[in-house]
């Protein structure tokens, strides 16, 4: 019998709810080496199918103790034998631990901002239905090249500026810049529990003096982001 991994944690003595896991699969707490490791007993040797249902149903384990806890997720589809588990977490032991000092008291935070259309885009859009083929086929690669670096170096100043605004609440941040027609900044950031409403309000504040950016805010989630892929298993999908 192999395990379905879903999370490491610590100071978890039990579950606050009964939870369901993958495939309807119950879910128990294992306690080794001072961790608490939340999983289901999984009789296939291959990994879960890569379904809504079942990214869902491990998201909702590791959210299910985000409450107790600071959870370091595992990736779905993390299937191991308890004995190579038992090795991986012995041998680990050192760096799960400072992971977990890490992250402990915080949640993740995702912001994605999108930069709307400007008036000027759509000037030039007007302008090329007046030319001819040629001609406009040039103009179109002239401006995605400038309009590429023009974007680029909005996402840079829009990520510089997100980071000023809300720099005192971050414990650690993981910032992409995107800069495509739409979305130009993605970041995740960890913030402590308690300030994660102060950190709302001062990015509601901010928000208010960009009208021309679009935010898309969620959270707080455990904090996948930031746990640490060199501690995983060698593959994504388990082990042999």
């Amino acid at each position: 019998m192999k395990l379905y991994l879903y999370c490491l944690a610590e100071k978890l003595d039990a579950l606050a709810v009964p939870v369901v896991g993958i495939a309807g699969a119950p879910v128990v707490l294992n306690k080794l080496e001072d961790f608490s490791l939340l999983g289901s007993e999984f009789a296939d040797d291959s990994a879960p199918l890569v379904t809504c249902d079942n990214v869902l149903a491990h998201a909702a384990v590791v959210s299910s103790v985000l409450n107790q806890t600071t959870p370091l997720p595992f990736r779905f589809g993390t299937v191991v034998s308890e004995e190579h588990l038992r090795s991986y977490v012995t041998s680990h032991k050192a760096a799960l631990e400072a992971k977990l000092a890490q992250v402990r008291g915080c949640v993740e935070m995702s912001v994605k901002i999108i930069w709307n259309t400007d008036q000027e885009e759509i000037k030039e859009s007007a302008d090329a239905a007046s030319e001819g083929p040629g001609t406009r086929f040039l103009k179109e690669k002239q401006r995605e090249i400038v309009g590429g670096e023009r974007r680029t170096e909005q996402a840079k100043q829009v990520a510089a500026w997100l980071k000023e605004r809300i720099g005192p609440y971050l414990q650690q941040e993981d910032t992409s810049l995107c800069p495509t027609d739409k979305l130009i900044v993605a970041a995740a950031n960890l913030i402590r529990r308690e300030q994660v409403t102060e950190y709302r309000d001062r990015l509601a504040e901010a928000r208010k003096t960009r009208p021309e950016l679009h935010f898309l805010v969620s959270g707080p989630w455990p904090p996948y982001t930031f746990s640490n892929i060199d501690l995983e298993f060698k593959t994504r999908f388990g082990v042999s």
